[in-house]
């Protein structure tokens, strides 16, 4: 699936409280995962994850390449791809923020805290969460 509208049981699945793995490249070509909580606005196809602007994730992000967030529970499971930005500006991390607190918790205070921000524009997912 690209560019289309997620399926109603995709965009529930989203809501639910999981954590997900966010892959991107390192320098040398070799993989970077690791574990992370995230948002989905569906309006925007626009993930979030909220972190540290030194964490090597945001690093990583910062380099505007591309991105996967996985998420998984038993056999469902969704995978969004798309490029990543990475922003410190004041409203889209409150913005992020709220987000986060609303499916998770609210976190931590963290002055140096950024968002990612994926533009999706690639979904992948198992197939009852795409239903014919």
């Amino acid at each position: 699936m690209t560019n289309e509208a997620l399926s109603a049981e995709a965009t529930e699945f989203l809501r639910e409280r999981h954590l997900a793995t966010l892959s991107s490249l390192r320098p040398d070509g070799s993989p970077h995962v690791v574990p992370v909580g995230f948002t989905w606005d569906a309006e925007r196809r626009l993930a979030r994850v909220i972190t540290d602007g030194g964490s090597v994730k945001a690093r990583l992000a910062a380099g505007g390449g591309r991105v996967a967030l996985c998420q998984v529970e038993g056999r469902r499971w969704l995978t969004l791809e798309g490029t990543s930005t990475v922003s410190a500006d004041p409203e889209r991390v409150s913005e992020a923020v709220a987000r986060y607190a609303e499916r998770y918790r609210a976190p931590r205070e963290n002055p140096t805290r950024v968002v990612i921000e994926i533009a999706v524009d690639r979904v992948l997912g198992s197939s009852d969460l795409f239903p014919a």
